[in-house]
C-alpha cells in the first residue's frame, strides 16, 4: 500500500512493520520485532522509527493499532503510546501532520465484519485511543484515515453490483497459492482502496481522475480494477473522507 500510494503523491517514505504489533511494541521492540521490516526510498537511509522522528524532514506520521482493537485497549495502552509517539514526532518536527489509519477485523468476527467497522470508527478508534491520547496535550492533534470505512463502502458497492468485475467483500482480499482466502489482509484491489484514502486525506485532494494502475513494492504490475470501477472506487472513497470530520479535510477539498 505505501509503494502505491508514493506513486500516486510522489513522496518519499519509510515504514516500520512488525507482525500484529502494538504501538507499544513499536516503541519499545524496534528493529527486534517478530516481522520487523523498514522499506525505504533510495534517498532516506535504514533506520528504526524512533530513530528517524528525533531528526527533521519527516512531515507526516501514519500509525496503526493492532487488532482485536479491544485487546489492544485493555492489554497495551494504546493512548499512552499513541501520545507517546505523537509527542516525539513533535519534537523532531512541531509542524508536523500526525494520523491514526483506522483498520477492520477479520472478515469472520463474531460482531460482523460490517458491523464492526461501522460501529468501531467513533467507539473505540475515536473516542478511545485518539481523544485520551490528546487529552494529555503533548501529541497535539490527531486526524484519522478511514480506511476501514473505505473498505467497508466499496465492499457495499461491490455487492450491490456497483462495481464491474466485482462482486463481494472478499474481492478486496488476499488468497494463499491454495485459493484460501486471507480473512484480514487486503489484496491489490484493496491496497489500492487504502492508498486512495490515505491520498485523499493526507493531501487534502480529491482521488478523482488518479490512475489505477501501479507497481508493487517489488516492481511488478499491481491487480487493476477496471477502468470504470476505479473511477467509482475513486468517488466512494472521496465521499468517505468528505463526510467524516475526523479526517480534517473538508467537502470543499474535494470537489
Amino acid at each position: 500500500m505505501p509503494a502505491i500510494l508514493a506513486q500516486m503523491g510522489g513522496h518519499s517514505y519509510a515504514s516500520q512493520l512488525g507482525w500484529g504489533t502494538t504501538l507499544q511494541a513499536h516503541w519499545t521492540e524496534g528493529d527486534a520485532l517478530p516481522g520487523y521490516e523498514l522499506h525505504a526510498s533510495p534517498d532516506r537511509s535504514h533506520v528504526p522509527a524512533r530513530q528517524a522522528l528525533s531528526a527533521p524532514g519527516i512531515d507526516v506520521l501514519v500509525m496503526t493499532e493492532m487488532v482485536e482493537i479491544q485487546e489492544a485497549l485493555r492489554w497495551f495502552d494504546s493512548p499512552h503510546w499513541l501520545a507517546k509517539w505523537a509527542a516525539l514526532a513533535r519534537q523532531g518536527n512541531p509542524a508536523i501532520r500526525i494520523y491514526l489509519y483506522e483498520t477492520w477485523h477479520t472478515l469472520n468476527d463474531p460482531g460482523g465484519w460490517l458491523e464492526r467497522i461501522n460501529y468501531d470508527l467513533e467507539a473505540y478508534w475515536q473516542s478511545r485511543i485518539i481523544a485520551p491520547a490528546e487529552a494529555g496535550g503533548r501529541s497535539g492533534e490527531i486526524f484519522i484515515i478511514p480506511g476501514g470505512q473505505a473498505m467497508a463502502a466499496v465492499a457495499l458497492a461491490a455487492e450491490a453490483g456497483d462495481l464491474p468485475g466485482l462482486s463481494s467483500r472478499e474481492d478486496l482480499f488476499g488468497r494463499n497459492k491454495a485459493g484460501e482466502l486471507d480473512m484480514i489482509h487486503m489484496n491489490d484491489l484493496g491496497a489500492y482502496v487504502v492508498a486512495l484514502t490515505h491520498f485523499t486525506v493526507i493531501y487534502h485532494q480529491s482521488p478523482l481522475g488518479l490512475p489505477h494502475q501501479f507497481l508493487q513494492a517489488n516492481g511488478t504490475p499491481a491487480k487493476a480494477f477496471r477502468p470504470e470501477a476505479a473511477r467509482r472506487v475513486q468517488q466512494i472513497v472521496r465521499d468517505v473522507v468528505a463526510r467524516l470530520p475526523q479526517t480534517g479535510v473538508g467537502p470543499r477539498h474535494l470537489t
